[in-house]
């Protein structure tokens, strides 16, 4: 076998697939890359067994074809210091000996059959199919992302939940203390569905999709989803279970209501959260008419802080306690100017909503509080 091809080319599509690659694998050859070369296009494929990646790129002076396979560390590492230049790959179908010829040099290696690679199983004909905006997917996935659990007693919530509907597509994630419930109503299916992406493949795709600028076609079934986009496949092996019922632990009336500047209140609770005990990282809200005072304190370390901030609120005195570090990651993912808390008392769940939804969406965020000491 022998082709042509552009080295940065090569580089920005094995760099975008090669984090799938586990730094420890079962299987041997899956610490590489799988090529296959049919006609002017070349296949290149990386899997943790879980999760497979898929891609291609054109090739150049084509001669024969076939499957092989080269280590990722042999190929990323040299690429990253080439400067743009075509670059000529011989494969020896016989010995699998590798030689790739450029402008001031050559290297020589052994690459392996790519016989040995992993095939991955089709989908089930009961398999169902969704088309989303690529920007839409993305959103939801960024938004939801950070509040997924790492529970091995409970694996379903160890990923982002699809909830399929006939008039939206719902993102929900959640580790028990906070909750991400993103409704877009521009995504709807013929059928009721669901299904459970686990945070590798949410991951993947998160780095994957800003330069997707055409629709993404999603096919799952029980076990399996295929991501399909315009340079991209990719295969996950999806959760299996039963997702708790989310809606169950929204509170439905939370007599307080408190409009607050983002940014403002996001600024303070990171300076405030600095003085916080480690371990805890608990915050203090303090409402008042119109004014909301943001405080920490550390008793070890004798240190505190505090500081008001300007709302609007008119309901009676009430103070609660959250984790800065999660209230800060949940500010952090949401766009608009001002958001609104509604809350009911300290020792029930607050939710945090956008004062404006982006169209066609509706994002909701939850966060359970924390006991005060006083």
């Amino acid at each position: 076998m022998r082709f042509d091809v552009s080295s940065t080319a090569l580089l920005s599509r094995l760099q975008s697939i090669s984090k799938v690659i586990a730094s420890k694998n079962t299987l041997p050859i899956l610490d590489s890359f799988l090529f296959e070369l049919k006609g002017e296009k070349l296949t290149i494929t990386a899997s943790d067994v879980e999760t497979r990646l898929v891609t291609s790129v054109d090739v150049m002076n084509v001669d024969g074809a076939g499957l092989f396979a080269i280590t990722a560390k042999i190929l990323l590492e040299p690429l990253k210091e080439l400067p743009e230049q075509p670059l000529t790959f011989e494969i020896n179908d016989d010995t699998m000996e590798i030689l790739i010829h450029f402008k001031n040099g050559k290297y020589n290696f052994i690459g392996q059959k790519g016989d040995a690679y992993p095939q991955q199983k089709p989908l089930s004909e009961e398999a169902i199919a969704l088309t989303i905006d690529a920007q839409m997917l993305l959103n939801g996935i960024s938004r939801s992302l950070f509040a997924t659990a790492d529970d091995e007693l409970r694996p379903v919530m160890n990923g982002i939940y699809f909830d399929i509907h006939t008039e939206d597509l719902t993102f929900v994630a959640s580790d028990g203390h906070k909750l991400v419930r993103l409704r877009n109503l521009a995504i709807q299916s013929p059928e009721r569905a669901s299904f459970i992406m686990p945070k590798k493949p949410a991951n993947l795709l998160k780095g994957i999709l800003p330069k997707e600028t055409e629709a993404v076609t999603i096919k799952f079934d029980d076990n399996n989803a295929y991501v399909r986009c315009s340079n991209f496949e990719m295969v996950s092996r999806l959760i299996e279970g039963r997702y708790p019922n989310y809606n169950s632990v929204i509170p439905q009336e939370n007599p307080f209501k408190v409009t607050i500047d983002r940014v403002s209140f996001l600024n303070a609770l990171k300076r405030v959260s600095v003085f916080s005990n480690q371990a805890s990282s608990l915050v203090k809200l303090q409402l008042r008419s119109q004014e909301m005072i943001v405080s920490a304190q550390d008793i070890d370390f004798s240190t505190s802080a505090e500081e008001k901030i300007v709302c609007q609120f008119d309901g009676g005195d009430l103070s609660i306690g959250f984790k800065s570090t999660y209230l800060i990651e949940i500010l952090s993912n949401i766009s608009s100017g001002e958001v609104v808390l509604e809350l009911a008392d300290p020792s029930r769940a607050g939710l945090i909503i956008p004062s404006e939804n982006e169209e066609q969406e509706d994002l909701l965020m939850l966060l359970m509080p924390m006991m005060l000491n006083d």
